[in-house]
């Protein structure tokens, strides 16, 4: 979509109205291919602004389906839902907040050659996955194919957010700051509770850089953003990239 009609510059008129977006900002997003792997409780936030911010045409991938437990948080379903597959739903859900985008579900678990194909059709990936290996594997595939990465994870009180662009040279990467083989390691809310809104917190800002890195305004990488739900406060913690690293150190030295 290069021209936008007047039903949409009515739609999007209060992006137009921001002179770091704009008219071509909002055309840049409707031409924009965006992938979400995970439809729960951050990628509910996500999905739903992009689609109602305009993003052209919004993948979105996972394999669960939808359970009683999921809608304390995962706004984007609702009792209608109930047994069907997230990545539907949640497709549905998008397409009545704005009918204008392209969205394709994805319903499965992304592995292997099948995520780096899908990563690599698209302008940007979002994580709003719920383990450490799918992350790590996420962070593989983007680096490798080169795509920007916007990270999110939240459990408890607790969330954090980090952004990944291996186009810059020095951009740390997911497994700079984790590394797969160190003693790190989290586990799913189902296991440690999370606070519902924490995930609506986490994945607002997530959508937030996505629609920056899209319409073209500058990123902020090497920066590990933390939010402590009970304190309230937000800390920011520089991640240096790792010169040794052997995910994003042999795709920078090509």
């Amino acid at each position: 979509m290069d021209e936008l009609n007047d039903e949409a510059l009515l739609r999007y008129s209060r992006h137009i109205l921001l002179p770091e977006i704009d008219l071509a900002g909002q055309q840049r997003l409707a031409r924009s291919r965006v992938l979400v792997i995970g439809a729960g409780g951050l990628g509910s936030p996500v999905a739903l602004y992009l689609a109602s911010a305009g993003v052209g045409h919004i993948s979105i991938a996972d394999d669960d389906i939808v359970e009683l437990s999921n809608l304390q948080r995962q706004i984007i379903h609702d009792m209608a839902s109930l047994q069907s597959g997230k990545a539907e739903s949640a497709a549905r859900h998008m397409l009545r907040v704005n009918p204008t985008i392209s969205v394709s579900a994805l319903p499965r678990r992304l592995r292997g050659e099948d995520l780096r194909a899908q990563v690599a059709s698209h302008h940007l990936v979002l994580d709003c996955s719920d383990n450490f290996p799918t992350r790590h594997a996420i962070n593989r595939a983007c680096v490798s194919e080169r795509v920007p990465l916007v990270s999110g994870a939240a459990v408890r009180f607790a969330g954090q957010l980090l952004l990944v662009d291996s186009r810059d040279v020095d951009s740390p990467c997911y497994h700079c700051l984790f590394p797969e083989e160190g003693e790190v390691s989290d586990g799913p809310c189902a296991t440690f509770g999370v606070l519902s809104p924490l995930v609506g917190v986490i994945g607002s800002l997530q959508a937030v850089e996505a629609l920056k890195l899209l319409t073209g305004l500058p990123p902020k990488l090497g920066r590990l953003t933390l939010y402590d739900g009970l304190s309230g406060d937000f800390r920011h913690v520089k991640v240096p990239r790792d010169p040794a690293c052997p995910v994003c150190a042999v795709s920078k030295s090509r």
